[in-house]
């Protein structure tokens, strides 16, 4: 993260209260981008909505219990015997009879990869003019119509429509999601306390390490209270589900269950629109930057990405995070889906268990990075150093599947292990999303700070859909053994962790700082390329 007082400290005007992102003094306009406590609770408030129970939680796990419900037991012909827990599962897809765990794996990399694409095309937008709040506005409407529309989808027949909203709900879930994580460096960054503080470094009275170190913790600050909220908020929403599915009486059928599915996916589409409608009309539209001579919208996402990646190799701090971040977000991604698939399994696709479940994951979340970010706080520890401490817990994680390739005793094929997990889970895995997230505020330069988080969420979701695709065929090579992916999340997870450990976030405040210096003369982003 480029310290913007580094830039100069000669005259007020290259003080951090200069605009980096226009090059024009805000001096005058200070207070109209100083961050109020209203647009920031605003955006904490957004967070409650796309909590992704919706995309990520109902949306696959119906998904799931459609195919489940549609296919048959390959022991039998096709279509003859239908299937039931503990016995193989198969349904045609994509030319030839899958196990319906692969099925989802490979559409999960299908998502992932028309995200990768269209977040090539998309992702600068976000660096120019106002753009990034519409295209977070665009995410969310399309988020919401798709949860709606589950529930046009309750009869197992129409499993082939549920691959479609499947699909499009990941998109929109983590494309409304990229570019609302995007806004919160800059949110931080005017929080008057860190206006004062950049104000003082550029007066002399505070070293420009110290207002780092200061700002970094701000970062933090919004990034962990965002997800501490979201997990409070999603607590209350899941104890409302409870009373939904008792109504709806959930458990007295299969059929009911189905529905159930389907009308929590569509509540939680509600909830999500009826809490971004404050951060939609409270975010201050802060300026960006003018497009590059001889592009348009329509090419500067793959001419920033090139140019981006290009930089990446000057900014060795920033590549090597790039990397790690590239292949432990793939070990995250696919573990979770992986376990997520045998966890519908276990339970049965109960809507009832699913949600209990939720409801001990969302709390223990809550608590887990609550206390992540108190530790932090008390004993001021570096992004790097807590992002390591988490980094091994998500080891440990796929060390639990593994085990479980050659056992039935052990490996998330129990319902107390799927309870442990979700506990497990929410207090020593899920503060990735928090620090992972920070991390890469702390070594991307400031100016072009949405293009690098849409770069490192193109990035992400490369990754994220090579590992499902990758499991989904070892499922198939390894006779559907479902826990047979665990040896290949284990060691590339070991692999990336080297990379993490090379990286050197003072160095990267330098060589950001030299970036944006050649990015002003015109030589990183200008008419030569």
């Amino acid at each position: 993260m480029v310290d913007i007082a580094m830039k100069g400290q000669d005259t007020p005007a290259e003080s951090p209260l200069e605009d980096s992102r226009s090059g024009k003094s805000s001096q005058g306009s200070e207070s109209t981008y100083t961050t109020t406590r209203v647009e920031l609770w605003s955006f904490y408030l957004y967070y409650v909505g796309n909590n992704g129970l919706s995309g990520f939680n109902f949306g696959p796990s119906q998904f799931q219990n459609l195919l489940f419900l549609a296919g048959y037991d390959p022991s039998e012909p096709p279509f003859v015997a239908p299937c039931a827990s503990g016995t193989g599962c198969v349904l045609p897809y994509l030319g030839k009879a899958r196990d319906i765990n692969s099925i989802v794996l490979l559409t999960n990399g299908i998502s992932f990869a028309i995200q990768a694409a269209l977040l090539l095309m998309i992702g600068a937008w976000a660096d120019y003019g106002r753009w990034r709040p519409n295209i977070t506005i665009v995410f969310t409407a399309v988020a919401v119509a798709v949860s709606l529309a589950w529930l046009g989808v309750e009869d197992p027949s129409r499993w082939r429509a549920g691959v479609a909203l499947y699909v499009l709900g990941l998109i929109a879930y983590q494309g409304s999601l990229t570019f609302w994580t995007a806004a919160f460096p800059g949110l931080a960054r005017q929080l008057p306390e860190v206006q004062e503080s950049a104000l003082q470094v550029a007066e002399g009275k505070k070293e420009s390490d110290v207002h780092a170190a200061f700002e970094s913790l701000s970062r933090n600050r919004v990034s962990n209270i965002s997800f501490t909220v979201s997990s409070v908020g999603e607590i209350l929403i899941l104890a409302v589900m409870v009373g939904i599915l008792k109504g709806l009486k959930a458990g007295d059928s299969t059929e009911n269950n189905t529905k159930a599915f389907s009308v929590l996916i569509a509540f939680s589409g509600a909830i999500w629109l009826l809490c971004a409608l404050p951060w939609f009309f409270l975010e201050k539209r802060r300026p960006g930057l003018s497009l590059p001579p001889g592009t348009s919208l329509l090419t500067v996402g793959f001419r920033q990405t090139y140019v981006a990646l290009r930089e990446c190799l000057r900014l060795k701090q920033t590549f090597l995070y790039l990397v790690f971040y590239f292949l432990m977000g793939d070990v995250l991604n696919t573990t979770v889906t992986v376990i997520g698939t045998l966890q519908n399994s276990v339970v049965a696709y109960s809507t009832l268990q699913l949600t209990l479940l939720l409801i001990v994951g969302i709390v223990t979340q809550a608590l887990g990075i609550y206390s992540f970010w108190l530790v932090q706080k008390r004993f001021q520890i570096s992004t790097k150093a807590m992002l390591c401490f988490n980094v091994f817990w998500i080891l440990v994680l796929t060390v639990w599947g593994l085990i479980g390739v050659h056992t039935d005793k052990f490996g998330f094929k129990h319902v107390w292990e799927i309870w442990l997990y979700q506990v497990f889970y929410g207090l020593m895995v899920c503060p990735w999303y928090a620090y992972s997230q920070t991390m890469i505020s702390e070594v991307s330069p400031l100016p072009q700070m949405f293009l690098f988080f849409a770069l490192f969420s193109v990035v992400g979701k490369t990754s994220a859909f090579i590992g499902p695709l990758v499991s989904s065929a070892i499922i198939t090579a390894s006779d559907n053994n479902n826990n047979m992916p665990f040896a290949f999340l284990f060691g590339l997870g070991t692999v990336s962790t080297v990379f993490l450990y090379f990286v050197d976030v003072k160095k990267s405040r330098v060589e950001c700082e030299e970036f944006v210096k050649a990015e002003a003369d015109r030589k990183a982003f200008g008419e030569g390329l």
